[in-house]
């Protein structure tokens, strides 16, 4: 018989922050010959998504850790629990050689699983400052990739590695003109030549920024095309005819055309999205998450991409309709600035620098 095949099981989920990274990594996992299982939340949006590449995947009961006061606190501590139990089934069953976890709630039982059975664990911590499901897990890990230089000082030891995020092969292979004809851009002389912002208010879509963009929307018509992915249940009907405004609630493989065609970004700032922005090298505004809806890890990632000028950053809060227009203004003006200090980035392409690390960690 030949040589084994190498096991790795990955894990993380709960948003889309904490699968698509993964995603980006199966298909280099299956290229260097290893043997990819998932395991998830038994009813976590990560499964639909990781059955579809045609991944083994298997569910454990998750408990959320929750600062604040919950019902659920009392009964949570008992799924985590279950979950413990049931990864640890499943680990032995599997036999892995090494696990990689993006984080979210579900990563703890089973890294922690995973540790207790000895596989080596790598982490993957994609903001600022760890969340609480990663902090958990951090002391299991061999080692923790991180995306910004600043968060190795709130890891101990020498585990953390810059690494950035593994990002989506098919992201770097738009076409401009399939993005045009897609937009409806390419209807018209004078609208096919000219520059596209591309706004994105997350998954969730953003109400506040999707408002804003459509009350300045005959302005920024005057001398820009605008691509407004506004979220599910977000459309302006009345703006369907509006021409150079090209507005759609989700865009799955279109992706890459409209990056493609995009000079520059309006976007939350969570942290693979704008990873995705320094891989593509897209100028961009930043509008992080209030701290009134979030942990603050918007706010620190926009921060830091604003510290080392690949971004702006406008504060949700301070925003008017103003401002935002003449943030745009500037940016466009300055977009090369922006694109040759991206060029110089550390952080950007990760896929090999985690490939490194999980090769590493399996020679056993």
């Amino acid at each position: 018989m030949g040589m084994m095949m190498k096991k790795i099981v990955l894990t993380g989920g709960g948003t889309a922050g904490h699968v698509t990274p993964n995603m980006a990594l199966i298909p280099e996992l299956i290229d260097n010959g290893y043997e990819v299982i998932y395991i998830g939340s038994k009813d976590g949006m990560e499964k639909d998504l990781i059955e579809d590449m045609g991944i083994t995947y298997y569910g454990v009961s998750v408990g959320k850790l929750r600062r604040y006061f919950d019902w659920d606190n009392f009964t949570d501590p008992f799924r985590v629990v279950a979950g413990f139990g049931e990864a640890v089934k499943l680990l032995k069953k599997i036999n892995p050689d090494v696990l990689f976890s993006k984080g979210g709630f579900v990563s703890v039982p089973v890294v922690r699983a995973a540790h207790a059975l000895k596989i080596p664990c790598i982490i993957h911590e994609s903001d600022m400052t760890p969340g609480l499901a990663n902090k958990i897990c951090i002391p299991c890990a061999r080692n923790v990739c991180v995306n910004f230089p600043e968060t190795i000082s709130s890891i101990k030891g020498s585990k953390a590695v810059i690494t950035g995020t593994p990002i989506r092969k098919n992201l770097f292979e738009g076409n401009k003109d399939k993005g045009k004809s897609l937009c409806g851009f390419d209807s018209e002389d004078n609208l096919s030549s000219r520059p596209v912002i591309m706004v994105m208010g997350g998954s969730q879509g953003a109400v506040h920024i999707n408002d804003s963009i459509r009350e300045i929307l005959p302005e920024l018509l005057k001398t820009y095309n605008v691509i407004h992915l506004c979220g599910k249940g977000n459309l302006a009907s009345d703006l369907n005819e509006t021409k150079g405004y090209a507005q759609f609630e989700y865009v799955g493989d279109e992706l890459p055309d409209l990056f493609a065609l995009a000079d520059m970004v309006v976007s939350r700032a969570g942290a693979n999205a704008i990873c995705e922005l320094l891989a593509l090298k897209k100028p961009a505004i930043l509008i992080p998450l209030p701290e009134s809806q979030s942990r603050g890890d918007q706010i620190l990632n926009a921060n830091s991409f604003k510290e080392h000028r690949y971004s702006e950053v406008l504060i949700e809060e301070e925003m008017t309709n103003d401002l935002l227009l003449s943030k745009i203004n500037e940016l466009y003006k300055n977009k090369d600035k922006y694109i040759d200090v991206m060029n110089k980035s550390r952080q950007s392409d990760s896929t090999e620098k985690i490939m490194s690390l999980i090769n590493s960690a399996c020679k056993k």
